[in-house]
């Protein structure tokens, strides 16, 4: 049985990272002239908030240990992403019978398993920054952060073991490994200028959208759906997924660091091939050259090079074709949700995905 709409509340409590995934979405909204739907999200935000404060309570009980490893852990965990992950395992549960004591520790458990392959991503990409603040690694150094993502990670298991939701363990077991042999891949074509669109789409179904789709299976299955509207809710994960990486692949041409929160071209500069890439280097065959020299230079990619590769992205028109793909896959996740009852969580799961297609940060 779907939810009904929370009548608004014009008092928002809670902390603020709560709020602000909601006031996201209800900008969007704005911006794009449909006050209509930005005044059902308003109603939206209080029938949601009080799911995220209790998750955002459940990743603050992570123990606080006092040694390096905690210390690199924590220091990622307070930096407060957007926590769509929890948001939907949230949602999909609310689709059915609640958001009960099990979907919360599954909705904390997924964004924990994101904060460790965060921690492991800036090991293997020396990343410097994440989230406008430095990375882990900088401030506690690789191994550090390597072992604070494991510990992170059991935790997450251990939450998922606690929730004791039938199949969500063995599931997020073989997610894990989709993940890490998505990671291979990625590895091992790393600065080489020959990935194909199969490969990118294996890479980014494996590594983001396989635990969004694993959130919104568990949620459904802790809301007490059946397998069908629990599959129905997987596959809106999976294009859910797909739409967030390739809006995030463009993010690395446009705007400025401080708005989009990536560093403009780092996704080069770490020698990945990403959708608008794909689609520069199809378009202008000059561009793979060009791009093979900088990236073979011991120097790597210059802030010069990197803006003529912007220019040439730009005339291709990758940036905007990578932009409607992504609004493509959104559709194609709100589609995949029209089994569903009406109400407030299907609503808010559409705003969702639709705000996700549109970001700039």
């Amino acid at each position: 049985m779907a939810d009904s709409v929370t009548p608004l509340r014009a008092d928002r409590p809670g902390p603020d990272e709560g709020v602000a995934v909601l006031d996201r979405l209800e900008a969007v909204c704005n911006t794009h002239d449909a006050p209509e739907l930005a005044e059902v999200l308003r109603a939206l935000s209080a029938f949601m908030l009080e799911d995220l404060v209790q998750v955002e309570a459940d990743i603050e009980r992570v123990p606080r240990r006092d040694e390096v490893i905690g210390k690199s852990a924590h220091h990622l965990l307070a930096l407060k992403g957007k926590r769509l992950r929890p948001m939907c395992v949230a949602l999909a549960a609310k689709a059915g019978r609640g958001f009960d004591d099990s979907a919360r520790a599954l909705a904390a458990a997924v964004e924990l398993v994101h904060s460790a392959t965060l921690l492991h991503d800036d090991v293997v990409d020396h990343g410097t920054m994440r989230r406008g603040e430095p990375t882990a690694r900088t401030l506690y150094g690789n191994a550090a952060s390597v072992f604070a993502g494991d510990w992170l990670l059991i935790e997450a298991l251990r939450r998922v073991r606690q929730a004791d939701v039938p199949r969500v363990l063995d599931d997020l077991l073989d997610i894990i490994d989709e993940m890490i042999r998505a990671e291979a891949v990625q590895l091992e074509n790393r600065g080489r200028l020959v990935v194909d669109r199969q490969t990118y789409f294996a890479i980014i179904e494996g590594k983001t959208a396989s635990l969004f789709r694993w959130g919104l299976r568990s949620g459904a299955r802790a809301g007490r759906l059946d397998d069908e509207d629990a599959e129905a809710l997987a596959t809106y994960g999976q294009n859910l997924g797909i739409a967030f990486q390739i809006v995030d692949d463009a993010l690395d041409f446009m705007g400025e660091a401080e708005e989009t929160g990536k560093n403009l071209f780092a996704d080069l500069r770490e020698g990945k091939v990403t959708y608008p890439v794909l689609v520069g280097m199809e378009r202008d065959p000059a561009l793979k050259a060009a791009l093979g020299d900088a990236l073979a230079s011991p120097k790597g990619l210059s802030n010069a090079e990197g803006q003529r590769v912007l220019t040439a992205l730009r005339k291709t028109g990758a940036i905007d074709a990578s932009m409607a793909l992504a609004r493509e896959y959104s559709e194609a996740a709100a589609k995949a949700i029209e089994r569903l009852p009406s109400g407030a969580a299907k609503t808010a799961l559409t705003l969702v995905a639709d705000a996700s297609a549109r970001r700039r940060a």
